[in-house]
């Protein structure tokens, strides 16, 4: 006798992402009407009246009046507790401009104590209508007795008041440190932002908050699955013990920063290693900056400054002994690289090792890459973990314009990357977290270039950022005898492809337990 399932969603229209033939590409995509889970694998796919006869006394029977169920979105590069920080501290994203974020900056200073920092994420002066970063003079107005500090979108750029500054300024390099006149602005760019991150790391108890926002976020948004990038951070302690406390709805791969690489080595981990929901991922390193700050790496100079071409964060040299040792050690490599130049630097360094490919090396944004690296990706095998809301730079008149100009359209070029066979994973960077977001951009992108079709995108979502984590036998697509996560949207996507982002999450479900419910 067949034992009855514990989870039915019936009268459903479910996709796949599965042709007929078990094909994964184009608009390849086997629909059901209903699905059965059974200890948090999916054990039929089928009619309603196919999947009820799997119903028991003590099954949950979910009708679901037509809604669209889809595999689980995994979104390939978070930093979850800066969605945690979104949600507890200053919301500057969508501010517009330096005096709304200075208010919200003012609100939050009125509910944190004397002695704390008074924290801000997210602003994108590109949007406003006169673009330029906050300044110490801005951040002075918040409080003059307290330390301020106000992070870009791109958290390549922070802003600080005149105390923080004083705190941090004898840490920080002052190649870095924007000066006019003499005096800095209050404006520092990549390594002189480190030691603000480090005066405002969270302790394990404000961690555990921070995450556990995030992650009922996260599920809000139909998320199953992250792969994280930890550096110096209570995150990796947090997420095991809510694993073992049995409150993690979220599998998370741990994506560790190259200077933590002796240490996880010592430590026994290698990639893939963990439990079901936490598992060792990458050694993550950076190349360059961001176009936000002008210092993502160009072969030529920038449109809005022709003396400046970016900067190496973590110069070649120096990232191919990251490769080396981390690629021996037996861990996947992630590295950061947005500007054309980076890109081919890290494809230079994974090409040094004996097998890109199968240890499914990855190059985090890709936002400019020349023809001939975009085809280096599909014959070396490495992984674009790309991030496709960042699509929302490159209309007419936005940041990517504004750096580049007529390159503007040669970012982002997912269709190339698709066409030369290479693998293609999407998450958001936290900018905001958000999937359907990304889909929707990914799919209605300003140029042909870089748009995909719905299939395609939703695809890179799931099975895409799956893949990238190793993590394609078990997810990544509705089949039976994969674990159960999934998404389920209150309208298809196909037939609302112009408005993607205005899409419902009526529910979300990981390892067969539905972790939200908004229907």
């Amino acid at each position: 006798m067949t034992e009855a399932a514990d989870l039915l969603l019936v009268d459903a229209e479910v996709h796949s992402l599965v042709g007929a033939d078990g094909d994964t590409e184009g608009d390849a995509d086997e629909t059901y009407e209903a699905l059965a889970i059974r200890d948090g694998e999916i054990v039929r796919l089928g009619s309603t009246y196919d999947v009820e006869f799997l119903a028991g006394a003590e099954s949950e029977v979910v009708d679901l009046d037509g809604r669209v169920v889809l595999p689980g979105f995994v979104d390939a590069h978070v930093h979850l507790s800066m969605t945690g920080r979104y949600l507890v501290h200053a919301n500057l994203s969508g501010a517009s401009g330096p005096v709304e974020a200075i208010e919200r900056l003012r609100e939050r200073a009125d509910e944190v104590g004397s002695d704390d920092w008074i924290q801000g994420y997210g602003y994108d002066e590109s949007t406003w209508d006169k673009s330029r970063y906050l300044t110490r003079e801005d951040l002075d107005a918040v409080s003059d007795s307290r330390p301020v500090v106000a992070f870009r979108e791109d958290m390549h750029v922070a802003s600080l008041n005149s105390v923080a500054l004083d705190r941090c300024r004898d840490e920080m390099p002052e190649t870095d440190v924007h000066i006019e006149g003499g005096e800095p602005t209050g404006v520092v760019v990549e390594e002189a932002v480190d030691p603000v991150f480090e005066a405002v790391e969270p302790d394990a108890e404000e961690m555990r908050e921070l995450l556990t926002a995030a992650q009922q976020r996260a599920n809000e948004l139909g998320t199953t699955g992250v792969h994280d990038m930890v550096r110096h951070s209570r995150a990796p302690q947090v997420y095991r013990e809510l694993d073992l406390a049995g409150d993690l709805s979220l599998r998370v791969r741990i994506n560790y920063w190259a200077d933590h690489l002796d240490a996880v080595t010592e430590a026994g981990l290698r990639t893939n290693h963990g439990s079901e929901m936490v598992r060792t991922g990458a050694i993550k390193s950076y190349t360059d900056g961001s176009f936000g700050g002008r210092t993502a790496k160009l072969s030529e100079p920038y449109s809005d400054d022709a003396s400046a071409t970016g900067q190496w964060v973590v110069d070649p040299e120096e990232l191919g002994d990251i490769v080396a040792h981390a690629d021996d050690a037996g861990f996947q490599v992630t590295a950061h690289a947005i500007g054309d130049e980076a890109v081919d630097a890290v494809l230079d360094a994974y090409s040094e090792t004996e097998h890109p490919g199968e240890m499914r090396h990855r190059v985090e944004h890709v936002e400019l890459a020349s023809d001939e690296a975009i085809e280096r990706f599909g014959e070396l095998g490495v992984v674009a973990s790309v991030q496709p809301n960042f699509l929302k730079w490159a209309d007419e008149g936005g940041l990517y314009e504004a750096r580049l100009d007529d390159r503007r359209t040669e970012t982002n070029r997912y269709p190339a990357l698709l066409d030369v066979g290479a693998p293609l994973a999407f998450g958001s960077d936290c900018m905001p977290l958000d999937p359907l977001l990304g889909i929707h951009w990914a799919v209605n992108a300003p140029a042909e270039s870089q748009r995909l079709g719905v299939t395609e995108a939703l695809r890179a979502y799931t099975l895409g950022a799956a893949y990238a984590g190793f993590d394609e036998t078990r997810l990544g697509t509705v089949e039976v005898g994969k674990r159960a996560d999934l998404t389920v949207l209150d309208e298809s996507p196909w037939e609302r492809s112009a408005a993607i982002r205005d899409l419902d999450v009526a529910m979300t479900v990981v390892d067969g337990d539905v972790v939200f419910d908004g229907r």
